[in-house]
């Protein structure tokens, strides 16, 4: 169905990458889990008052809390969409992260709130009746439920959102609530045994479980996330497809809503090539990743000897040494400096946050593997962190 709908109210809908697009997904998704939701909450509301199932009565809320989600869900990509300002000037994508947080703590109060509803009911149980029209609202309704999670996990595969992850999340978790509370009816119409508040207290901490896997989820961006391994080598394909690119450090990746990223590396560049030319291949390079990935970029140049024999063999032995500290660390930036008693290695250390050592220990333990390549030659570095993994 959102696919049909897509096609039919969404221009160019399948070009994920478009912000436009990207909004009018969300969008679309939020005002059919609205109707949905709504249409869930009446029929369940209804079989819970002629049941007097305590467990089909919070389902019926918790339905009418998803409707309230999808309202913030629809607001969020509304609002994500309002274009910079001077108090915003990278925009108000983050917004979408935000409303993805909201839903995520509407799902733990629900969950909350039916845990002590169905503690006060195994406690003070009430009477329950069986109906096959309750049996029927409640099948329907994991099947509704089901094509919810689906529609709004393969949205989110599309458009990469927060938002629709943690109502894609909930959605399933209602499809096992809701199961669980049919079972419960099911039992005591054979066996005549009331399980319903028990069943309750299951689904609720179902739901708190998913809850918190949410909030994880849409927590994480807004403290600052490393990209994901997939754009990093993305990136670096871009960066390292020209031939004029030695290497390149420094990558960072700032992540300011969907579709808004800000990329800043130090791509090295031959010392000896002509810098307007290495100027011009950087620009088209920036040009690159702004049309393939949609993002800004700034390339800082960083010139390194690759013609002097001595600065390449000494590089290499360094780089050697340092990688015993841990995985994943490296040098850049090497120069050496020639004195008449002494040789000076500069160079910047990186070392991945995957590396438990303070920086005192990195500093001797760096100090103490240069001594092997002979007691002239002395380190002058700085200590970087990996900010990609």
């Amino acid at each position: 169905m959102i696919r049909f709908l897509a096609s039919i109210f969404i221009k160019d809908h399948k070009n994920y990458r478009s912000p436009a697009v990207r909004r009018a997904y969300g969008m679309l998704c939020g005002i059919t889990g609205i109707c949905l939701n709504i249409l869930l909450f009446a029929l369940k509301l209804f079989a819970g008052t002629v049941t007097g199932a305590i467990s089909v009565t919070a389902d019926a809320f918790n339905n009418l809390s998803d409707a309230g989600s999808s309202i913030i869900s629809l607001i969020g990509f509304r609002l994500s969409g309002t274009r910079p300002d001077p108090e915003h000037p990278f925009g108000h994508g983050r917004i979408e992260y935000i409303s993805g947080l909201i839903v995520s703590m509407v799902i733990l109060l629900m969950g909350f709130e039916l845990a002590l509803s169905s503690v006060k009911k195994i406690i003070a149980p009430d009477p329950m009746e069986f109906s096959y029209v309750t049996i029927g609202i409640l099948s329907a309704s994991i099947l509704v439920k089901f094509y919810m999670a689906y529609y709004n996990r393969a949205t989110d595969r599309k458009i990469d959102s927060p938002s629709l992850r943690a109502t894609s999340v909930d959605s399933l978790s209602d499809c096992i609530s809701t199961f669980v509370i049919l079972v419960s009816i099911i039992v005591f119409r054979i066996w005549n045994i009331n399980v319903d508040a028990w069943c309750g207290l299951f689904v609720s901490l179902f739901i708190l479980i998913g809850g918190f896997r949410a909030a994880k989820d849409t927590v994480s961006p807004l403290l600052g996330q490393p990209p994901t391994p997939e754009l990093v080598d993305e990136i670096q394909r871009i960066v390292m497809s020209s031939d004029e690119i030695l290497g390149l450090h420094d990558l960072v990746v700032h992540d300011y809503g969907p579709g808004r990223l800000m990329i800043s590396l130090h791509a090295e560049v031959s010392a000896s090539a002509d810098m307007i030319r290495t100027h011009d291949i950087i620009d088209n390079i920036e040009r690159r990743l702004a049309s393939e990935l949609g993002c800004e970029a700034v390339i800082h140049m960083d010139p390194v000897l690759d013609d002097d024999e001595t600065t390449t063999e000494l590089r290499k032995q360094v780089s050697d040494l340092v990688a015993r500290i841990g995985d994943g660390v490296s040098i850049h930036d090497f120069k050496v400096v020639t004195g008449p008693t002494h040789t000076n290695l500069i160079f910047d250390i990186v070392v991945p946050y995957s590396v438990k050592m303070e920086k005192k220990e990195i500093t001797s333990k760096v100090n103490e593997l240069i001594r092997e390549l002979g007691d002239n030659y002395f380190a002058v570095f700085k200590i970087d962190n990996a900010y990609v993994k």
